[in-house]
């Protein structure tokens, strides 16, 4: 039975991951500082006996005997990201160098949860992992996009510098249960306002696409990355391919909701990617993995998701 750490085990992506790593039978160790990490999203863990929950800001060291780390503690969503953009990048850049020197101390493996975010507002399409980017260094976006770059320029520093054995997924738009009603999100956005019968707010024109990954999928893919050989490390892109304008993701969830929801344009942010969608021919060569859950079906279980958190 391995013993594994999850940072933002708490968190949307956390909290599935950390039911995952238990069916398969590991002992898990979830930290989370509960910034933007619920309880609620691991309240029935708790039953597990080989759970355990310990609340703790990785931007401090942490000092615990595991087998394997997933580092996924950041705040995601522009909402909450850019409430506190000095401790967003602390957490992402300080947080990796304290998980990265927990891991070399153990000499163990650790996974990355990197992001699409590195890519910027892209000017290739799809984005393969060989793609550096196209990020503005100084935006309101910078303290998570270049935080999380910082990032992975430290785990492959410590890969070459001290043989850590590490692994590097960079995790596109994802969504499902667990989501926080109030994180900024396109998904979660469109579905309560579609509930409460209110005007869907669309940034822009609605022509950006994104790609939307259910969550179920997404840590499908993170748990296969974390099982390949030594020595491969990516980064691998980890997203569903089939492209979506926010017009017709917010068509969808009216649909879906049977919403009397009107459509209402909003001038689009700063630094908005304009498209947004992961080449997967690594994860489907190197991991043998790729998205079962198409998006009727997931925003279905999403939306039953957040009736069940509203009424």
């Amino acid at each position: 039975m391995k013993r594994t750490l999850v940072t933002g085990g708490a968190g949307f992506l956390g909290s599935h991951l950390c039911k995952k790593l238990l069916q398969e039978g590991h002992e898990v160790l979830c930290v989370d500082n509960f910034f933007t990490g619920r309880r609620e999203n691991i309240h029935e863990l708790l039953d597990y006996k080989n759970f355990e929950l310990l609340r703790h800001d990785i931007t401090f060291p942490l000092y615990v005997e595991v087998d394997e780390i997933y580092n996924l503690a950041c705040p995601a969503s522009p909402v909450h990201y850019q409430f506190d953009p000095v401790q967003t990048t602390k957490t992402s850049v300080v947080g990796a160098i304290n998980m990265l020197g927990l891991a070399k101390r153990l000499k163990i493996r650790i996974l990355q949860a990197s992001t699409s975010e590195v890519y910027g507002d892209p000017s290739i399409h799809p984005q393969t992992e060989d793609y550096w980017g196209n990020v503005n260094p100084i935006g309101p976006r910078a303290c998570y996009d270049e935080g999380k770059r910082c990032a992975e320029t430290l785990f492959f520093d410590y890969f070459r510098q001290h043989n850590l054995d590490i692994k590097v997924v960079r995790i596109f738009n994802t969504y499902g249960p667990n989501m926080q009603p109030n994180d900024g999100r396109v998904v979660s956005n469109f579905i309560l306002q579609a509930l409460n019968n209110k005007p869907i707010t669309i940034f822009g024109d609605g022509a950006q696409t994104r790609s939307f990954c259910y969550v179920d999928d997404l840590i499908d893919g993170m748990y296969k990355m974390m099982q390949t050989e030594k020595g491969f490390t990516g980064p691998v892109n980890i997203g569903n391919p089939y492209e979506f304008s926010m017009l017709q993701l917010a068509e969808k969830v009216i649909e879906l909701t049977g919403s009397k929801s009107q459509i209402s344009f909003q001038p689009l942010p700063q630094d908005d990617p304009k498209q947004r969608q992961p080449d997967i021919n690594q994860a489907k060569s190197k991991l043998n993995w790729q998205p079962n859950v198409q998006l009727e079906e997931g925003l279905v279980k999403t939306v039953e998701y957040f009736k069940s958190i509203v009424s």
